[in-house]
């Protein structure tokens, strides 16, 4: 065995680095200068070498070789054969494989030895297209007309609906002008039928976006007739829906039913769509057995939630109750093809497994689920609210029959809900003790249940003002679920009513801690800051809430509000006017912002909006008063005679504003229409004197007979309410006060009159006295509320007396008010 096995001599052992030194004189290019055999080869070409012909020799021999040494070497082939090129017998042999050495046949002798060809010069430049031809034109054309497209499409989605327009109808006219010149130098055969469809068929689309539907029609129509386009007939389904957008429902199911029978049975989902699409279009137009048939195929061949539902909605206008039950039961038995929550729990404690659970939980395929959950559970909620109180004797069985189907399903969650809507239900039927005793059953059942149903009892209890037991069951629901933002919020709410603002805030700090868009809390908590006098607080609250809720009426009423009291009356009416945009005929913010105005000193701004808040709630008797003491002040009596009758119609038990109609009525010189108002007024309140003062002064003026008879009534009055007078002061018994003051009622008028006095005694004139002739048997004169007339008798003046200081006093209730 061992003979065969040879070890190697220890002397005589190799070096691994030998040989690299060593030199093949075959690479030595130093000295091919000297070498006479390579520049002979060298100054041979091709041309300049004799005809191949028998007598030269072959190529077996041999040619010595000059080396960097000074000697020569014969170099032969692995066959014998010499190398090409080399001289034998003193004749020249010819180089084979010259085109790839660099030789030319066409070169001439003594041309210089040029393998790379550089003698010729650098390269030519590249041939520049031709931008004239007609095929580069429309190359770039067609080009331009496809950016167009992308970019009417980009619009669209960008929600540029007029600039997708634009760039639509840009591309088909483009469009039209390649197909123009494509026919002048080519055959029809080259047009590109699919750049004509996607420019017709997003022009007709951007018609539908634009709602410019006839367009749509007509673009539509192009596309479906042209028999070249093979796929058009599937477009007859978009002119359906804009059919349907025009309630032309028969036509919507005409065009939809000839799209389904130009798509074959092989695009099933494509074909129930447009079968569902037919089944609405029948609803629409009360055919509903016609949307039974078709909403009854499609829950056969491929169920989904909108048929199944349409479904239900369908039995309940026919009023077929067995078949609503077999209809939801149908709903509840399509399948959601959602992975429920066992998913995302993790089975162990290895951190991979858990990293990766965290990342999908709420990634975009989890929130599509919750979606589809969520659109599944609305869809079978409203399905129950529908027929429950239909396919049984009451709606409470009906309820009861609904929860036990759910519980048999896969949305057992359901059905606790339902419950709850069973409460709603009898509330909206004005059964509270019904309700409540739904609720109550709730007291057992899990956490979240329980909170729930606690959260609307205490709602319930807080709405009847019976605090204690709305506190009661506030407590419970917090108990159950701490985290329930609509439970700490009741609970901030009986803390609220019972004047502890502090705790309050407290809890709803906690509702917004657990659920940051929990509107209703942050609300609340800009309520009790207000009340807190913790202004900049609450309008930091309601400024989040405004950014959350932008249209809330209410929320922009209290901004205005707080503007309001820290005294910025400009930003005041900014955010005023900012709600009257979204409540414009609301009479209050109409009112309000006349008020700033007329504190501003802008009167033409605050008559608009006092004018306005009159048109839209007339019985409001601030802004009555207000728009009658501007007319006066503008000297339009006339005017403000409608205004203060309104008045007199609404509070018909104040005599003020019958006593102002009768001012208006002598002011504007009309002094027998104001004689016959105050007779009126005389009649329904025998004791007013100042309307006595009038009856006897315009009497005095007008000569007539009945001056003696008012003059002896005004001294009884005056004389009954002389003793009045001191009989207060005496100090007699509150009740005997009381009705005192009552029976003279009628002759105070109320307490704005005599506050308001003020504002009309600073009318022009107002302190002048009312001339007329004097009759010797009054002593008493007084003076007009209203200012001089210009029109009035003329009389001699008289000298003024107590008696006439006395009748200015008396006079306040014949003022207008503020």
């Amino acid at each position: 065995m061992m003979q065969n096995v040879h070890l190697a001599p220890e002397a005589d052992e190799d070096d691994l680095y030998s040989g690299y030194n060593d030199y093949n004189p075959t690479f030595d290019t130093e000295d091919l200068e000297n070498d006479v055999a390579f520049q002979q080869a060298a100054r041979t070409s091709h041309g300049r070498r004799p005809p191949v012909t028998a007598k030269i020799p072959g190529t077996s021999g041999s040619r010595p070789l000059a080396t960097g040494f000074g000697s020569k070497a014969t170099l032969t082939s692995s066959m014998g054969r010499p190398m090409t090129g080399a001289i034998q017998d003193g004749v020249a042999r010819p180089m084979t494989a010259v085109h790839a050495a660099g030789y030319t046949k066409a070169a001439m002798r003594g041309s210089a030895f040029d393998p790379l060809g550089q003698a010729r010069g650098p390269a030519p430049p590249l041939e520049m297209k031709n931008s004239d031809s007609s095929e580069e034109k429309i190359r770039q054309l067609e080009k331009k007309v496809n950016e167009l497209v992308e970019e009417s499409c980009i619009a669209n989605s960008c929600g540029d609906l007029k600039l997708a327009l634009e760039k639509a109808k840009e591309a088909g006219r483009k469009e039209r002008v390649l197909v123009r010149q494509r026919e002048q130098i080519a055959t029809p055969e080259n047009i590109n039928l699919d750049l004509t469809y996607s420019v017709l068929f997003n022009l007709a689309s951007q018609y539908a976006a634009n709602e410019m539907y006839a367009e749509a029609l007509n673009t539509y129509q192009v596309i479906v007739k042209n028999k070249m386009f093979t796929n058009g007939g599937r477009l007859k389904v978009n002119m359906g829906n804009i059919y349907l957008k025009q309630r032309n429902y028969s036509k919507a199911i005409k065009f939809y039913r000839m799209a389904l029978d130009q798509i074959p049975s092989v695009h099933k989902e494509m074909r129930i769509k447009i079968m569902q699409n037919i089944g609405v279009a029948f609803i629409k137009t009360g055919q509903y057995f016609d949307a039974i048939s078709s909403f009854e195929h499609i829950m056969s061949m491929s169920p989904n939630l909108k048929a199944g539902f349409n479904l239900i909605v369908c039995y309940f206008a026919t009023g077929n109750s067995e078949q609503m039950k077999k209809a939801f039961q149908k709903l509840i038995a399509v399948p959601l093809e959602v992975d429920y929550d066992d998913k995302y729990i993790s089975p162990n404690d290895d951190p991979h497994t858990n990293l990766l659970i965290e990342a999908i939980k709420n990634d975009s395929l989890r929130q599509i689920e919750r979606e589809r959950k969520s659109m599944a559970e609305e869809y079978i909620m409203t399905a129950a609210k529908l027929i429950a109180p239909v396919i049984e004797t009451s709606f409470a069985v009906g309820y009861d029959w609904c929860v036990e189907v759910v519980k048999a399903s896969h949305y057992v969650e359901l059905a606790n809900d339902l419950e709850i809507n069973k409460a709603t239900t009898y509330l909206r039927q004005r059964d509270f003790n019904q309700a409540l005793e739904t609720l109550k059953m709730f007291e057992k059942k899990d956490s979240r249940v329980k909170s729930a149903a606690a959260t609307n009892l205490s709602f319930l209890y807080y709405l009847e003002n019976e605090l204690a037991q709305a506190a009661n069951y506030a407590d419970l629901a917090v108990n159950s679920d701490r985290y329930n933002p609509a439970a700490l919020t009741n609970k901030g709410n009986t803390v609220f009513a019972n004047g502890d603002y502090e705790k309050a805030a407290e809890f709803y700090k906690e509702a917004l801690r657990n659920d940051s868009s929990c509107t209703e809390a942050l609300y609340n908590l800009g309520l009790t800051y207000k009340k807190l006098n913790r202004i900049d607080e609450a309008l930091d609250c309601f400024l989040k809430l405004h950014a959350i809720l932008p249209n809330s009426a209410q929320v922009i009423h209290q901004i205005a509000s707080i503007y309001e009291i820290m005294e910025d009356p400009n930003q005041a009416i900014e955010w005023l006017l900012q709600l009257i945009s979204v409540v414009p005929t609301d009479p209050h913010v109409l009112a309000k912002l006349g008020k700033l105005y007329d504190n501003e000193g802008d009167k033409s701004q605050a008559f608009h909006y006092y004018y306005e808040s009159y048109r839209y709630f007339p019985s409001n008797i601030e802004v009555i008063e207000w728009l009658g003491a501007y007319y006066i002040d503008t000297q339009f009596c006339e005017k403000a005679i409608e205004y203060f009758e309104r008045a007199a119609l609404i509070l018909p038990t104040q005599v003020k504003w019958q006593l102002m109609v009768a001012s208006c009525y002598r002011r504007s010189g009309n002094y027998q229409k104001a004689l016959e108002k105050y007779k009126v007024i005389h009649r329904k309140f025998p004791e007013n004197v100042e309307c006595l003062r009038f009856l006897v002064r315009l009497c005095t003026d007008m000569g007539l007979k009945e001056v003696q008879e008012y003059v002896t009534k005004l001294k009884k009055v005056e004389k009954l309410k002389e003793i009045r007078e001191q009989r207060i002061k005496s100090g007699r018994d509150g009740s005997a006060r009381s009705r005192r003051e009552g029976s003279a009622g009628g002759d105070s008028g109320g307490t704005k009159g005599e506050r308001l006095s003020a504002k009309l005694k600073a009318l022009p004139g107002t302190s002048e006295p009312y001339e007329s002739s004097g009759s010797k048997e009054i002593d008493a004169s007084y003076i007009d509320p209203l200012g001089p007339q210009a029109e009035r008798p003329k009389t001699a003046a008289r000298k003024r007396t107590e008696e006439d200081d006395f009748a200015d006093e008396e006079l306040g209730e014949d003022l207008l008010p503020e």
